[in-house]
């Protein structure tokens, strides 16, 4: 194991990735001979030379039309979004073309792209338009998967997975972890696409995070102690979800809630609550419950911000709600 930072993991998978298979390249917003200002890509211009890590201007929908192209060619390009909210510009080619030429070309035609939405999240105060978090829109299309990497370590593994894919894979990246120090494996490793982690086990109340948010449960988890015991289990992927390691948690606690950044309404932890009752029913003890960022787009001032996206407080209050109700 080694430390390093998320935008390390990253920089390391993507430069593993590209000595491994030459069809790899990079093309996108922030994509410099320096790293741009994430430096996720630093050193990989100097190494791998200009025509396979491609810094673009501020033109999504052209270089995602490009990385279509180049993928239905043989190529396998990773598409690097600077800000999450900067993709609707290029839905069509997103949603009309890549997710669906696959299936319309009856499997002839491969689209093995990885599309990196960096910095998405909340709690920075970058106001409405750089702080979505858009995943259920991606989950929504039939055609892609959809990861979201909460740790430095499942951030190199599943972006390693997602280079590899045939499928389109949107690799969701959150700001607020960047440039924390973890623990990362030496060598060659990967993260199954579809696979959630139980991060500790536990008897009282399963809690599936999605993304950024284990961060915040793990903190209310310390905060709670021996007041309760927390199945806490990291999604890792929203599109498949691994439902299996959901119910089996559920099985023995018989109480779950699901935090998320988005908004609650039609996010993704609105279609885990949909499959828990469909699938699982009868083993719910309470009504499944879910957090997430209040209706309304996110503010700029830092105490209406805390006010709209989840807190720790708030995760605390409500594990402790369901370990204590009763039918």
């Amino acid at each position: 194991m080694k430390s390093m930072t998320y935008i390390e993991a990253m920089n390391e998978a993507l430069a593993e990735e590209m000595e491994r298979d030459p069809s790899v390249f990079i093309i996108g917003e922030d994509v410099d001979v320096d790293g741009g200002v994430w430096k996720e890509t630093q050193g990989l211009a100097e190494r791998f030379g200009l025509e396979r890590v491609i810094g673009t201007p501020i033109s999504e929908s052209a270089f995602t039309g490009l990385a279509a192209g180049a993928a239905m060619c043989g190529l396998r390009p990773v598409l690097e979004f600077m800000y999450m909210d900067f993709v609707d510009v290029a839905m069509d080619q997103l949603c009309n073309q890549i997710a669906k030429l696959p299936l319309m070309s009856g499997g002839k035609v491969k689209m093995p792209i990885t599309i990196r939405m960096c910095g998405t999240g909340t709690g920075t105060r970058e106001a409405a338009q750089h702080s979505q978090s858009l995943e259920a829109w991606f989950a929504h299309i039939p055609g892609f998967k959809v990861v979201m990497p909460a740790t430095a370590k499942d951030a190199k593994g599943l972006l390693k997975s997602a280079i590899r894919d045939d499928s389109p894979v949107v690799f969701i990246e959150n700001r607020n972890i960047y440039y924390k120090k973890e623990l990362v494996p030496e060598g060659e490793f990967t993260v199954p696409i579809g696979e959630a982690e139980v991060v500790q086990a536990g008897s009282d109340v399963t809690v599936v995070t999605v993304g950024y948010s284990r961060s915040k449960v793990i903190a209310a988890i310390e905060k709670i102690g021996d007041a309760c015991s927390v199945e806490l289990i990291d999604a890792k992927t929203v599109d498949p979800l691994d439902m299996k390691t959901f119910l089996d948690s559920l099985a023995k606690t018989g109480r779950i809630l699901i935090v998320q950044e988005a908004h609650t309404e039609c996010g993704i932890g609105s279609e885990i609550v949909r499959r828990v009752v469909a699938e699982g029913f009868d083993l719910l003890d309470c009504p499944p419950v879910v957090i997430g960022s209040k209706n309304c787009p996110t503010p700029f001032s830092p105490v209406l911000e805390d006010a709209v996206i989840p807190s720790i407080n708030e995760i605390m209050g409500k594990i402790m709600l369901l370990k204590q109700y009763k039918i």
